[in-house]
């Protein structure tokens, strides 16, 4: 799949914005500070309906206005659709094929992106929030059900939390409401957990290859997802709630002491094993960064292996944080096969065949232009 056509008001430094690309690399240039990411941005958000770089969608407004918009036409296999996405203080609204979603869940997923920024570098090294953030972004994308379910988990766990507040300052002492919630939360939880053990099994099946290449052969790359429950990737969703029933019972007094959940997929984490060493630990950064681009890369193809289509890749400001082995092998595996965003101050330095045949635009403060 690809975008063929970009229309952006009142986004970010963007008053309007009509762009035309290319299904090949396509190049923004530009000195930072005059909106190349805010671009990249906006295609992210056209696809996942939120930010990478912020939670909060009202930064998303530009300065003084009552609303954004973001429209895009997707090429697909079975022909060409517009995705639309307004963005107010009241919320968002999202159309696909003129038709409005009932629900964002629902609207996700029409338009697959596989962002890599420098940030994305600290999926390795980044805190255990970073390395789920990333796991419910992607699986979101290719499983609408997943989302839905993620989205009623957190409020689960919101309203959890809030209870468990009442009864350790003794607002509440009724134990039934404790353990309704808790039995939602659980059944959630199991699935969320079994969905994310199956994701990471793929993921790796697609990793270990790209990283002996990129590693020359001399390293072998695992993934292990890591659960705050002693649940594996063998238990069936009924055994899994068994094991989550005995942890609650185990934890239960501790909780209301300490008011918060103490367990379950928001504190979960994944880990990251080369040649038997965790490398968030023991790996150099170049170790590291091997393992990022890694995963990005099998990221790519786990996509395309479940809906059938590449998606369309962003790589925002990232080349120049790679040597250049690493972008070459990056610039080779993409070669006629994914539309790709490049953002970058300068193209100097990187000589490559796939950069030299790329459509390039020039941004300069809110006002992007083809290069001819």
């Amino acid at each position: 799949m690809y975008i063929e056509q970009l229309l952006l008001k009142n986004y970010r430094n963007y008053t309007e914005l009509e762009a035309h690309f290319e299904n090949k690399v396509n190049v923004i240039l530009g000195e930072n500070a005059q909106g190349k990411t805010n671009v990249m941005e906006s295609i992210y958000v056209l696809a996942m309906a939120k930010s990478h770089r912020t939670s909060n969608d009202k930064e998303l407004i530009s300065w003084d206005k009552e609303y954004a918009k973001i429209e895009g036409r997707i090429k697909k296999n079975h022909g060409s659709v517009p995705l639309q996405l307004i963005i107010s203080k009241k919320g968002k609204k999202a159309k696909f094929n003129h038709i409005e979603q009932q629900k964002l869940s629902q609207y996700v997923g029409n338009m697959n992106v596989v962002m890599f920024a420098p940030e994305d570098l600290n999926l390795v090294k980044g805190s255990p929030q970073v390395r789920r953030r990333f796991i419910d972004m992607e699986i979101g994308q290719v499983s609408p059900i997943y989302l839905h379910d993620m989205g009623r988990f957190q409020k689960i766990l919101q309203q959890r939390n809030h209870y468990l507040k009442l009864l350790q300052t003794k607002k509440q002492t009724d134990m039934t409401m404790l353990d309704i919630l808790t039995e939602q939360f659980m059944t959630l939880a199991s699935k969320i957990v079994h969905k994310r053990f199956g994701f990471i099994q793929l993921l790796e099946k697609w990793a270990i290859p790209i990283h002996e290449g990129i590693s020359r052969g001399l390293e072998t790359l695992k993934l292990e997802y890591k659960p705050s429950v002693d649940v594996s990737e063998h238990l069936d969703l009924s055994k899994m709630l068994e094991v989550y029933e005995q942890k609650y019972f185990k934890v239960k007094n501790k909780e209301i002491e300490r008011g918060i959940t103490l367990f379950g997929p928001h504190r979960d984490d994944l880990l990251f094993i080369v040649n038997d060493r965790d490398v968030q630990t023991f790996g150099s950064q170049g170790q590291q960064r091997t393992t990022a681009l890694s995963v990005k890369l099998a990221e790519i193809e786990l996509i395309r292996s479940e809906i059938g289509e590449y998606p369309i890749l962003l790589l925002d400001d990232v080349l120049s944080e790679l040597d250049d082995y690493r972008q070459s092998h990056l610039l080779n595996t993409i070669q006629g096969k994914v539309q790709t965003f490049v953002t970058t101050t300068s193209v100097d330095g990187i000589d490559h065949q796939t950069l030299k045949e790329a459509a390039a635009f020039k941004v300069e403060a809110g006002k992007m232009n083809r290069i001819q």
